[in-house]
C-alpha cells in the first residue's frame, strides 16, 4: 500500500485539483496566519494535500517535527513561527514531493529573513523515525495534516511519536475519520487510499490506539464532516460518514483516564498570539482571559506542565479528590454537538 500512495503523490496528483474528492482540503486559515501562508511559495502551496488546519500556538524557539510534510507548505509556516532560534523537520517517503519542499528552502529563508535556513527535509518513513536518526525525548512538538490515515501501521506511528516527544511535549494534528470501520475491499482500494478515505482512522480505534501508545487523555478540538463531491465514490462509501478532526495528544505520565475532580481551576493571563481573549486547549476548554475557569486533574497538568504553562495561574493541588466531573467521555468527531464547547472541565 505504501508504494501505492507514493505513486498517488508523487506521481498521479501535479497539483490539489488532480484530486478526485475533497477529503484533503484544507479550511480558511485564521487571520494570524494569512501573512505568513501569503509568503509561501505557489509551487509549495499548489502541491499541498492537508485535511484541517495544523496552527498551533506559543510556538516561538520550537523544535517541531512535521509527518508527512510533502511539499514542505505546513514545515515552511511553522519555520516563520518558530523563529530562528528554532527548528522544523519534515519527514515524507515521497521523492517528488520532497523535491519540490528542498528546491524552495533558500526561497523561504529570504523570505523571513534569516541568516541560515531553520527547516530540514528527511527521506523516510513516519513509522520508522528510529531510522532516520531522530532521538527520543527530541522535539517539543510533532505535527500531522492528513497523513495518518495513508499509514498501513498507524500503531507505530503513534508510538514513534511518543518516543520522539519531549516530556511535556503535544502531538497536534489533523487527520480523517470515519464513524464506522470500512470493508477490507474499500481499505485496499489504491484511489480510495490515496484519498485519504480508505484507510480513515474509525474514532474508537485511533482514541484506543493513542492511549495504547502513551497518550492517556485524548482531546478533539475541532471537527467538520467531509462531503465527498465525486458520485461515484460516494456511493461506493455509503452509508459510511466522514470527518476532518483536529486533535491535540500531550506526552504526560500518569494522566487518569477520566476527567477526576481535585477542586482545582486555571485564571488564563492572556499573551498567546491570536489567542489573546480566549485560549482554546480543545473542544470543551474554552478559557476566557482573566476567568476562573475549573479544570479536571489532567486538564491543569496539560497546561501546567507544557510550554503553555507561563500563560496561567494555577490554583488548588492534589491533595483532595472530589470525584468525577459530570459528564465526562470522550469527545467524538460526530458526537460532540455545540453544547461541549461552552462547558468547563466536561
Amino acid at each position: 500500500m505504501q508504494n501505492d500512495v507514493k505513486d498517488y503523490y508523487g506521481k498521479q496528483l501535479q497539483s490539489s485539483s488532480d484530486l478526485q474528492t475533497d477529503a484533503c482540503c484544507d479550511v480558511a486559515p485564521p487571520e494570524w496566519l494569512k501573512p505568513v501562508l501569503g509568503k509561501l511559495h505557489p509551487e509549495v502551496l499548489s502541491r499541498y494535500y492537508g485535511c484541517g488546519l495544523v496552527a498551533p500556538t506559543v510556538l516561538d524557539g520550537m523544535r517541531i517535527l512535521d509527518l508527512g510534510s510533502g511539499s514542505g507548505r505546513d514545515v515552511y509556516a511553522l519555520s516563520a513561527l518558530v523563529g530562528e532560534r528554532g527548528f522544523v523537520v519534515g519527514v515524507d517517503m515521497t521523492p517528488e514531493q520532497l523535491a519540490v519542499a528542498r528546491e524552495h528552502q533558500d526561497y523561504h529563508r529570504e523570505q523571513f529573513g534569516y541568516a541560515q535556513s531553520n527547516v530540514e527535509f528527511l527521506e523516510g518513513y513516519i513509522e520508522k523515525l528510529d531510522e532516520l536518526g531522530l532521538q527520543d525525548d527530541s522535539f517539543d512538538i510533532v505535527i500531522s495534516n492528513c497523513v495518518i490515515n495513508l499509514s498501513p501501521d498507524k500503531d507505530a506511528v503513534l508510538r514513534e511519536v511518543h518516543r520522539v516527544l519531549k516530556p511535556g511535549g503535544e502531538f497536534y494534528f489533523s487527520d480523517v475519520y470515519c464513524d464506522r470501520r470500512l470493508p477490507d475491499a474499500l481499505r485496499s482500494d489504491p484511489v480510495l487510499y490515496g484519498e485519504c478515505l480508505g484507510g480513515a482512522l474509525y474514532w474508537n480505534d485511533f482514541l484506543n490506539l493513542a492511549k495504547g501508545s502513551g497518550f492517556a487523555d485524548p482531546r478533539l478540538v475541532e471537527d467538520r464532516p467531509l462531503g465527498i463531491n465525486n458520485p461515484a465514490i460516494a456511493e461506493r462509501l455509503a452509508p459510511a460518514a466522514f470527518f476532518s478532526a483536529t486533535y491535540r495528544l500531550f506526552k504526560l505520565s500518569g494522566l487518569e483516564p477520566a476527567c477526576e475532580d481535585y477542586g482545582q481551576a486555571v485564571i488564563y493571563r492572556g499573551g498567546v498570539s491570536g489567542s489573546d481573549a480566549v485560549f482554546v486547549l480543545d473542544g470543551h476548554h474554552r478559557i476566557e482571559k482573566g476567568r476562573v475557569f475549573p479544570v479536571c486533574g489532567n486538564t491543569y497538568r496539560m497546561l501546567r506542565e507544557s510550554r503553555f504553562a507561563p500563560y496561567f495561574e494555577f490554583i488548588g493541588n492534589f491533595d483532595t479528590h472530589y470525584g468525577i466531573f459530570p459528564d465526562c467521555g470522550d469527545l467524538m468527531p460526530f458526537r460532540r454537538g455545540d453544547s461541549a464547547a461552552a462547558g468547563a472541565c466536561c
